[in-house]
């Protein structure tokens, strides 16, 4: 096909283009829907991209990549297989579109630690008199005294 195309995000401002020749495709035969051609037809595809010797990422984005892919990656070679639709080409589109998704995520920097903060004044005071209203409500509901 051509060229894996990221677009810019978090953790890569210019966006990021992997060359055709860093992803590897396989084809076999697909166990999902084809009719007559499911067995002569090879339109399985097997997407693999070696994470961890890639030169298209920074030695950042690879660290970060390897870490949050760690689990899927063998021998740091991330594989992916798409076999939903019948036809060859539109299964390594969506392989493709697997593998954006999934290297847009890990690229993506760590969120900003949670900086601790404290209800205001105001609201704490509003907090006190809804619980206090919600409780005049429920003493409205029981029976009253016997005279």
């Amino acid at each position: 096909m051509s060229d894996l195309v990221l677009p810019p995000g978090r953790g890569f401002p210019n966006g990021l283009v992997i060359p055709d020749d860093e992803l590897h495709e396989r084809f076999s035969r697909s166990s999902g829907p084809g009719g007559q051609g499911v067995n002569t037809t090879d339109s399985r595809v097997e997407l693999s991209f070696d994470v961890a010797g890639s030169p298209s990422l920074t030695e950042l984005q690879r660290e970060r990549a390897v870490q949050r892919l760690g689990s899927r990656l063998v021998d740091g070679v991330l594989t992916l297989a798409a076999s939903e639709q019948r036809s060859q080409l539109q299964n390594r589109a969506a392989a493709r579109a697997r593998l954006t998704s999934l290297l847009v995520d890990a690229l993506a920097p760590p969120a900003a630690p949670r900086r601790a903060t404290r209800p205001s004044r105001s609201a704490r005071e509003r907090r006190i008199t809804s619980k206090k209203h919600r409780g005049t409500i429920k003493a409205n509901r029981r029976r009253p005294p016997p005279e």
